[in-house]
């Protein structure tokens, strides 16, 4: 006779094992890893040749000893621009990332224009909230003024 509750924690276990071992969680886990991968070499990279490069050509040998003073507390602002260089070069990075591997991932659109009034609609719409006719499947030709169809529902503009 199995013990009470060994049937939830069963169950319980099965889903965990379910939802930390699902496709998406690794696809996200792997993309968090190689962000914080990305962060620390965009960062060594600002740090060690970027600001340095705009500090000598603004005359100034190192950001990081930059200060200002309000009522005799010194504030130390000089790592502020290398990690305002950092935050763009990330944001840039993953920008082109995600501009480049939308097209190999075959990312279907999800709107596609309505065949009589060009409204946009979702791929899987079968009327127009806009002019309300049925839509086509895309690819297909639209009805004619001749069938009848176009010119009972839709409105006149």
């Amino acid at each position: 006779m199995p013990a009470p509750g060994t049937g939830r924690i069963e169950r319980f276990w099965s889903d965990f094992t379910s939802f930390a071992l699902s496709d998406n969680l690794l696809k996200v886990a792997v993309a968090f890893v190689l962000g914080a991968a990305m962060t620390g070499l965009t960062t060594a990279l600002v740090a060690s040749f970027i600001t340095p490069l705009i500090a000598a050509i603004a005359g100034r040998p190192s950001f990081s000893d930059l200060t200002f003073t309000v009522n005799g507390a010194a504030f130390r602002d000089g790592d502020f621009p290398n990690a305002l260089i950092s935050f763009l070069l990330i944001a840039l990075v993953l920008f082109l990332l995600v501009k480049a591997a939308l097209p190999m991932m075959g990312e279907k659109a999800e709107k596609r224009a309505c065949d009589h009034c060009t409204e946009d609609v979702s791929i899987a719409a079968t009327r127009c909230t806009r002019c309300a006719p049925g839509v086509n499947e895309p690819g297909s030709a639209p009805p004619t003024m001749l069938s009848g169809s176009w010119s009972r529902s839709h409105p006149r503009s």
